[in-house]
C-alpha cells in the first residue's frame, strides 16, 4: 500500500504520537515573549562548561534527558535518535549523545533540521522499526558567530536584514500511544534563488517555504484555512511578508494565523535581534515550548509546521556561491 500522496506528501497511517516534548534555551530567548514556555532557561551561555561548543552539546543532552523523563522512559527504552545541529560534522549532536549507547542518524538540514528529524522518526515508527525514538536538535549563538561570522570579540555590525541565532533546543519522543499526533509529512526540495547574502537568509530560504508548502496544498487538496495555524522555522520578518507576498500572487491567503518562529521567539525592538530569530533551536524551541503545549491546551487542533533552513557553510559563503534553501513540513493534529 502506498503511503505516498501526490508528488511529495507522505501519510502515516499510524500516526505516530509525541509522547513527550521538551525545551532547554539561553537567557535571551527566556527573556523573549515565549520564555514562560520553555522547560529550562540557563542564564549561562555557557552551560557550566568551559567552550561555546560543549556548551551546546550541554544544551541539547539536557533536553534530550528531560524528554525521557517527561515520558517516563529510560533512555535506554528508546529505538534510536535522529539529531543534527548548525555546527561542521554535527558535533554538538554527536558529542552529546555519544554515551546514549542507542543507534544515532546525525543529520544536516540547517534550520530545518526539527521538522527533518521528526520526519525521519515518524517513518521508522509507522515502517515498525522501534517503538520509540527521539528527534532533537539545537542551535548556539555564540558557537554559530564564530563559525558562520566572526568571533564575538570582533563587534562586527548588523544588517537590517540579519537575523539572531537563538541558543535553544528541542527534543520529543515519538511513540504509539498519545493524544497529539504526526498525519503527514511533506519533505522538501532544495530551491537556490541565487540569494548569495549570508545576512539575508530570509529571502534565501522563502522561495524553498514557498515550494514545500505549495507542493503540500496541492498534494493534499488542503488550503491554509484547513489549518488552525500554519508556522514557518525561521524566516524572520523579512522572510514572513515576503511569504505572504509570493502566495499572494497566485490569490492565496496564508490568513491571520500564519506565524514565523523566528518573529515569535523575540521582541525584535526591545531586544535588538533586527529581522528576527534563526538557527536550529528557533523552530525546535518554539515547537517544543509553545505550539505544542497550546495545542495540548486546545488552542489548536491541526498545525502545519513548516521548518526552513538555508543549506550554506561557512567555505560556500567566503567563496560568494548562492544559499540554497530547503523546508521540510509535518502535519500534528490533537486527537480528543
Amino acid at each position: 500500500m502506498s503511503k505516498r500522496i501526490g508528488r511529495q506528501t507522505l501519510a502515516f497511517p499510524s500516526a505516530p504520537a509525541i509522547l513527550s516534548y521538551a525545551s532547554v534555551v539561553g537567557k535571551k530567548e527566556g527573556e523573549g515573549p515565549l520564555g514562560i514556555g520553555f522547560d529550562r532557561v540557563s542564564q549561562d551561555s555557557y552551560f557550566g562548561q568551559e567552550s561555546w561548543e560543549k556548551a551546546e552539546s550541554e544544551m541539547l543532552r539536557q533536553c534530550f534527558n528531560l524528554s525521557c523523563d517527561k515520558a517516563g522512559l529510560a533512555s535506554s527504552a528508546l529505538s534510536g535518535i535522529f539529531a543534527g545541529d548548525l555546527l561542521n560534522q554535527c558535533v554538538s549532536s554527536s558529542f552529546a549523545m555519544k554515551d546514549s549507547g542507542l543507534p544515532y542518524f546525525g543529520l544536516y538540514g540547517a534550520c530545518s533540521t526539527m521538522a527533518e528529524t521528526l520526519t525521519l522518526a515518524a517513518m521508522s515508527l509507522d515502517g515498525g522499526f522501534g517503538e520509540q525514538f527521539c528527534a532533537i536538535t539545537g542551535s548556539h549563538f555564540c558557537s554559530a558567530e564564530r563559525q558562520y561570522r566572526f568571533p564575538l570579540e570582533y563587534g562586527g555590525q548588523r544588517t537590517p536584514s540579519s537575523q539572531w541565532t537563538v541558543t535553544g533546543s528541542g527534543a520529543l519522543i515519538l511513540g504509539r500511544e498519545g493524544k497529539l499526533r504526526l498525519k503527514l509529512a511533506t519533505p522538501g526540495r532544495i530551491v537556490d534563488a541565487g540569494v548569495s547574502d549570508p545576512n539575508n537568509m530570509g529571502a534565501a530560504m522563502t522561495p524553498a517555504a514557498y515550494d514545500t508548502l505549495r507542493a503540500h496544498f496541492a498534494d493534499t487538496g488542503r488550503s491554509p484555512g484547513d489549518y488552525d495555524a500554519i508556522f514557518t522555522g525561521d524566516l524572520g520578518a523579512l522572510g514572513h511578508d515576503l511569504l505572504e507576498t509570493l502566495f499572494a500572487a497566485d490569490g492565496v491567503s496564508l490568513g491571520k494565523h500564519y506565524a514565523d518562529c523566528g518573529v515569535l521567539i523575540y521582541d525584535a525592538a526591545a531586544q535588538k535581534v533586527n529581522a528576527g530569530g534563526s538557527g536550529c533551536g528557533c523552530s525546535a524551541s518554539v515547537l517544543c515550548g509553545h505550539i505544542l503545549p497550546e495545542m495540548e491546551r486546545g488552542r489548536w487542533k491541526r498545525v502545519l509546521f513548516a521548518a526552513t533552513g538555508a543549506l550554506m557553510s561557512p567555505t560556500s559563503a567566503m567563496q560568494g556561491a548562492s544559499i540554497p534553501g530547503i523546508c521540510h513540513a509535518v502535519v500534528i493534529e490533537r486527537e480528543d
